[in-house]
This record gives C-alpha cells, sequence and structure tokens, in this order.
C-alpha cells in the first residue's frame, strides 16, 4: 500500500561469542598470518532479530538470549512503536514461531501484515543480504570474551551501518537459456 513502511524481519539465533585461542599468528618477518585458528573458547551466545527497512535499508535490531515466539513479539512491539500510525508490511520467512495457528498478535496489530516467503527462498528476503553484511563486518574471525562484547560489536556495527545506510538495488546479468543436462533418470534402456 502507498506510504506503508515495508521491513524485512529475521533473526540470527546462537551467535557464539568465542575467544581465539591465539591472536594473528606471525611470521618471523613479522607479517601476520590471515585465517581463523580452529581452538577457541566460548563465551556462551545471542540471539539477534533484525528489522530492515526496504526503501531506507536502515536496520532495526534487538538482543535475546533465546528464539521464541516470545522475544519475536517483543521485538515486533518495538517494531510497531518506532512506525506509529504507520501501515507495516513485514516479509519473513515460515518460520513456526512466525505463523501460529490462531495469530492473536496480528489481530491486535491490524495495521501490520505478514508475508510468507515461499519455502527454500529465503534470499527473497533483503534483511538475509543485511545479516551476511554484518556478519562479514563485524562477526568472521572476530574473538570476544563475553556475549555482552559480542552484544556491544554488533551495536556498534549496527550503528555505523545504519548512518550510511541505502536501499539495496537488485540487478542480475542476462540469463540465456541452456538446454537441460542429461541425467541418468533421463536415459533410456
Amino acid at each position: 500500500p502507498e506510504n506503508a513502511v515495508v521491513l524485512g524481519v529475521h533473526e540470527s539465533p546462537h551467535l557464539q561469542a568465542p575467544e581465539r585461542a591465539q591472536g594473528s599468528p606471525r611470521l618471523a618477518n613479522g607479517t601476520a598470518l590471515r585465517g581463523v585458528s580452529h581452538e577457541y573458547k566460548r563465551h556462551g551466545t545471542s540471539t539477534l532479530f533484525a528489522a530492515l527497512n526496504v526503501l531506507t535499508g536502515n536496520a532495526l535490531h534487538k538482543h535475546t538470549n533465546r528464539r521464541r515466539r516470545e522475544e519475536f513479539l517483543a521485538f515486533m512491539n518495538e517494531v510497531v512503536a518506532a512506525y506509529p500510525e504507520k501501515q507495516i508490511e513485514v516479509i519473513l520467512d515460515n518460520l513456526s514461531t512466525h505463523k501460529p495457528k490462531h495469530d492473536r498478535w496480528l489481530e491486535a496489530h491490524p495495521n501490520v501484515r505478514f508475508h510468507f516467503t515461499p519455502t527454500h527462498a529465503s534470499w527473497l528476503n533483503l534483511v538475509e543480504v543485511f545479516f551476511s553484511i554484518l556478519s562479514r563486518g563485524a562477526l568472521k574471525g572476530a574473538s570476544f570474551t563475553s556475549a555482552a562484547e559480542l552484544r556491544a560489536a554488533i551495536d556498534t556495527f549496527i550503528g555505523a551501518y545504519n548512518e550510511r545506510a541505502v536501499p539495496f538495488h537488485w540487478t542480475k546479468a542476462e540469463v540465456k537459456q541452456v538446454a537441460p543436462t542429461q541425467s541418468y533418470a533421463d536415459l533410456r534402456t
């Protein structure tokens, strides 16, 4: 609908706070080796809920200890509060916590509509792109001494990200149809 807010919503459960056993190992000449040690000490986990505004590229987020319907609805209450008096269109995957058989929360929020991506098509939800950027920018190869430190790193990253956020623009190369490859099932005896 015109003037509606369109949000991609998703959660990333069990984000680990690993403390790497060794920093970046160095060669004799002083250059640091890139890569990640496979040895680490785990300092807990955090679940991250995020809502990406498709029009602006900004992300709202919330940290929780678990990923249940209760935490999802608490996050959705924050989302609704962030967009008062707006029609909110929410893109979600088919996780059971998103779609109970009888949804009293949706009935209480007539300005919110859920749209579910087809099974195995989570890439249609742009918040998945955001999670990929977050993972590469703030989490990959990082070392944390606590779950609180992990959450602080995520908060810092999202704050900086939102300052320069722009909407995603999908592009595609020209796709040319090719003949289907022969498979064993297509062979005749």
